[in-house]
């Protein structure tokens, strides 16, 4: 392609509104345009690099034994009733009804829509394994879109769905997948990790993020110093820390005033953190009371508190009201003392812990010598803590790592969570109904974008990968007004070409600096600069845009030189 053809409208101002990175440069390189909050228009750079992306994702699913299919954006909302979900994602699915009133909503996924085609398709063992997937646009009506294309409420994913008559054959299917994906994030020359995660609303059993590394990334990450175990920190296990062994002293309530935060607390009784307990009080959606309680020098994560109880969907601060109607009270809370029937989640260090700290349930008042094993009664003990770095591999106990990174792949087992309730089943061997064991595995194909612009860029712009550059080599004459100039540049160009090469002449009649400065903001892997010296004294320049390389070479040896440069890119 010529740059005089391109629809590329560079910026050289960053818009206010881009808050990361990619968002900046993706709208400063012409390859995005915003229509409306967490909408965006992808312009031809951009759906270049998206279609690279995508032909990646189709050759390793292909290759794995997915089938390609493309089911309705528009979802009946009867069969996401049917299993639960429509009240589950609530304001963050877009709904629509039809002339009828009949109610539809735009797929944010498409778990209940696969089911049922195959419930209505598939009868005996004999048309399993199966493995269907399409790319397409979902639709989630985020409350607050933000980052460009890491968060946004149209984006373009791949969803692959598989079905097998066993636990077995899910769990075949779940390492075809696992070993997919690391090709395919390979292939796109990113640098990632596959992390134990949370299922999160998918639900099922359990699952891996792919996560691409970057300082941008939404997402924490924990990883093992010494062996190869990783998890997000919502997902990580967290081995127990025990406590020396001390002789237990007589509970003993103490005055405390004005020391509603652990942190003061300890200031007030001169004890260290650890030797206090913190209490967090939450709110279900229903308005059920939660109470999580870690050491004092812990933090409660409230994915794992989410995950002990099955009506529970998503937390939020607990009321005072709430709190003083279970015999609670603010800022001084113990599960001593409170009302039973009330749901206590103690982690399970705390309850390792001797002689500590806790409130009292009573204003300006905590207990001290407050031993959990003796003291707390009917609460559910579990591992509710969050990890942070330095603490102990849940595998090897070496110290773990954190890091952050963006989700752009995620791989879940779901069991018969959909099968059982849709009512999906199969006749096995023996004739007898059975349900279908499924999985479900998602790539983020316009997230992976922004996620490798966040991992590949500097200064002056974006550093594209060679797999998904939306051009491979820019060839560029430095004067497009001299004719020696651009017939050489349009030779090289068309020798590239020839040979296979993803080739852009910039035959633009702009000085070379705006060629150059937008050659290095677009971000194509390698740089093939035509000028005098190449005429006068048969020298061109090629230069990698990653690490500013230079190599020189004749004008009859450029074609093959780039050529063998992009191998190594």
């Amino acid at each position: 392609m010529r740059a005089t053809n391109l629809y590329a409208p560079t910026l050289r101002e960053t818009p206010a509104e881009a808050e990361v990175r990619s968002h900046q440069l993706m709208l400063r390189a012409g390859m995005i345009r915003k229509a409306a909050g967490g909408l965006y228009t992808y312009m031809p750079l951009a759906w270049r690099t998206l279609k690279k992306i995508m032909n990646i994702v189709r050759e390793e699913m292909d290759a794995a034994g997915g089938q390609e299919i493309a089911m309705p954006i528009v979802q009946p909302s009867e069969i996401w009733k049917e299993t639960g979900r429509w009240a589950v994602y609530g304001d963050e699915m877009f709904r629509v009804s039809d002339r009828h009133g009949r109610e539809f909503c735009l797929g944010p996924t498409h778990e209940e829509m696969v089911t049922t085609l195959i419930r209505d398709e598939v009868r005996s063992y004999k048309q399993l394994p199966l493995m269907l997937y399409q790319i397409q646009n979902k639709y989630r009506d985020e409350i607050r879109p933000r980052f460009g294309l890491m968060r946004g409420r149209e984006f373009i994913m791949k969803d692959l769905y598989s079905f097998d008559k066993d636990e077995e054959g899910m769990n075949e299917s779940y390492k075809k997948m696992y070993d997919a994906y690391t090709n395919v994030f390979t292939r796109m020359g990113l640098e990632f990790r596959p992390v134990e995660a949370d299922n999160g609303a998918i639900g099922g059993g359990h699952s891996h993020e792919f996560t691409v590394l970057a300082e941008a990334g939404e997402s924490n990450i924990a990883y093992c110093s010494s062996c190869d175990y990783a998890a997000s920190d919502e997902k990580a296990e967290l081995k127990v820390i025990k406590a020396e062994p001390e002789e237990m002293k007589e509970l003993q309530k103490v005055s405390t005033p004005d020391a509603h935060t652990i942190e003061k607390v300890a200031q007030y009784l001169r004890l260290p953190l650890e030797k206090t307990i913190k209490a967090v009080a939450f709110q279900s959606e229903k308005g059920e009371l939660i109470l999580a309680f870690v050491r004092g020098d812990h933090d409660v994560n409230d994915v794992k508190v989410v995950n002990l109880f099955e009506d529970a969907i998503e937390l939020h601060m607990a009321e005072d009201e709430a709190i003083t109607a279970a015999g609670g009270v603010a800022g001084f809370m113990s599960p001593i003392g409170i009302k039973e029937g009330t749901k206590v989640v103690v982690d399970a260090t705390v309850m390792e812990m001797y002689n500590a700290c806790a409130g009292a349930n009573e204003k300006d008042a905590h207990f001290i010598n407050v031993n959990p094993s003796r003291d707390f009664k009917n609460v559910i003990v579990a591992d509710i803590r969050m990890i942070k770095e330095g603490d102990a591999c849940p595998h090897c106990g070496a110290p773990v790592k954190m890091t952050r990174g963006i989700e752009a792949g995620q791989v879940f087992t779901l069991g018969t969570k959909y099968s059982k309730s849709l009512h999906a089943t199969f006749l096995d061997e023996n004739g007898k109904e059975k349900l279908l064991v499924m999985g479900c595995y998602g790539i983020g194909v316009s997230r992976t974008m922004a996620a490798a612009i966040e991992q590949n860029n500097d200064e002056n712009g974006i550093i594209w990968p060679r797999a998904i550059a939306p051009f491979e080599v820019v060839v560029v004459p430095v004067n497009a007004k001299d004719e020696a100039q651009l017939s050489l540049a349009e030779e090289i160009y068309n020798g590239l070409k020839a040979n296979g090469a993803d080739a852009l002449l910039d035959d633009r009649k702009d000085r070379a600096g705006v060629k150059f400065k937008d050659a290095d903001l677009i971000g194509y892997p390698l740089r093939i600069t035509v000028g005098p010296k190449a005429v006068n004294e048969d020298t061109v320049e090629l230069k990698i845009r990653r690490n500013g390389e230079t190599v020189i070479c004749s004008k009859a040896e450029a074609a093959a030189k780039a050529l063998e440069l992009l191998k190594s890119l």
